[in-house]
């Protein structure tokens, strides 16, 4: 096969990226999402509940620049994955606060678990999926943290499970735990 390359893999179905607060995670799947070429589907799950996070909000969207559509959906991500168009890409950030919204609300966990898990695979577009990981740390001392870590960890399981990448992202620096980067991002 002389003269041929070797295609370097593209951004799989369904890719997650996990860390922990401020490690990095969202900078890198940003950056794994534009290396794509595709247009640019931002889904935010975040919900402004005060100035602090309406701050938040609107650095990460600072940060991230132009060139995204941003669709906020803090609990029904299925209504927007069903509307994304197959040559673009989605980066939903994040998982995390989309399980946060879900329990606040006390909603029923287990079903608006699969639906969430069957919006990313039917999403016709490639989907990147922000969370984080939060059972490196000790043991809550309530119950609903003590819950929400342990959903957590299972709603990551479950996510990695199917995906074709999964990279951790610590202190900037991405770790491939599954599949295989695209060319340019280790």
């Amino acid at each position: 096969m002389s003269g041929s390359k070797i295609k370097s893999p593209s951004l799989p179905h369904l890719s997650l990226v996990l860390g922990g607060a401020r490690s990095g995670k969202s900078r890198f799947a940003e950056r794994l999402v534009a290396a794509s070429g595709r247009g640019r589907v931002y889904l935010a799950t975040a919900e402004a509940w005060d100035d602090e996070m309406r701050d938040r909000i609107a650095a990460h969207r600072s940060d991230r620049g132009e060139g995204w559509r941003t669709v906020e959906a803090p609990r029904d991500v299925g209504a927007v994955l069903r509307q994304v168009a197959a040559d673009e890409v989605v980066l939903l950030d994040c998982a995390t606060l989309w399980l946060t919204n879900v329990m606040l609300a006390e909603a029923d966990l287990a079903a608006e678990t699969a639906s969430f898990l069957a919006a990313l695979s039917a999403c016709p577009a490639p989907v990147v999926v922000v969370s984080n990981e939060v059972g490196l740390s000790i043991v809550p001392e309530n119950a609903l943290a003590r819950r929400f870590r342990d959903e957590q960890g299972r709603l990551n399981q479950r996510i990695a499970e199917t995906a074709g990448l999964v990279v951790g992202v610590m202190a900037g620096l991405p770790f491939v735990l599954k599949g295989q980067l695209p060319d340019g991002m280790a």
